[in-house]
């Protein structure tokens, strides 16, 4: 079938013929994550979530490593095929968040909420912390990815301005944020 095709294979959701033909002893690679896959885990551990009666801060918390990870998820190419910011934002939406949410969830309410479990800290308070370096670490993928189309938008215009002289200024914001229009041509 050739490299090619197995790699198609493996996207697709099918064993590459030669994982087939090896037979039951060897492990078969697990497909990658699609998109869909990523947002209906989310949707997974919002569910989770709801159905818990989980805590305020933990509610929070988990809303937002939900949402900067939706954020992320349409954005993924951009990260290039292999990336470990493209692999931290796979993984925390199939395996960190539910794993945290789900640990927490296991436990009794009463127990985990008031009995020190690690240094004093309750099953609460480790969970709140690893939601917080979640959403921390979320964060700055997004940042990342951001800064990087924003870094190609600067490129550009620099090519352009190069390539066809000096564009306006396109005006400026003021101290308030509003925009003012841009000043009278030299």
């Amino acid at each position: 079938m050739g490299a090619f095709g197995d790699l198609l294979a493996r996207l697709s959701g099918r064993r590459p013929e030669h994982d087939r033909a090896a037979g039951p002893g060897v492990p078969a690679v697990p497909p990658v994550p699609t998109a869909a896959d990523l947002l209906a885990s989310l949707d997974r551990v919002e569910a989770l979530v709801a159905q818990g009666a989980v805590p305020a801060p933990v509610a929070s918390r988990v809303a937002r490593v939900v949402r900067v990870v939706r954020d992320a998820v349409p954005r993924l190419d951009r990260l290039g095929a292999g990336s470990e910011q493209a692999y931290l934002v796979m993984a925390t939406a199939t395996d960190y968040l539910p794993e945290a949410v789900g640990g927490y969830l296991r436990l009794p309410r009463e127990w985990a909420n008031s009995r020190p479990v690690d240094q004093g800290r309750t099953s609460l308070m480790v969970l709140i912390d690893q939601l917080d370096l979640l959403g921390r670490t979320m964060d700055q993928v997004l940042d990342a990815v951001n800064r990087s189309d924003a870094a190609a938008l600067i490129a550009h215009g620099r090519f352009l301005t190069e390539k066809f002289g000096h564009a306006s200024s396109g005006g400026a914001l003021d101290v308030d944020g509003r925009l003012q229009p841009p000043g009278p041509a030299a």
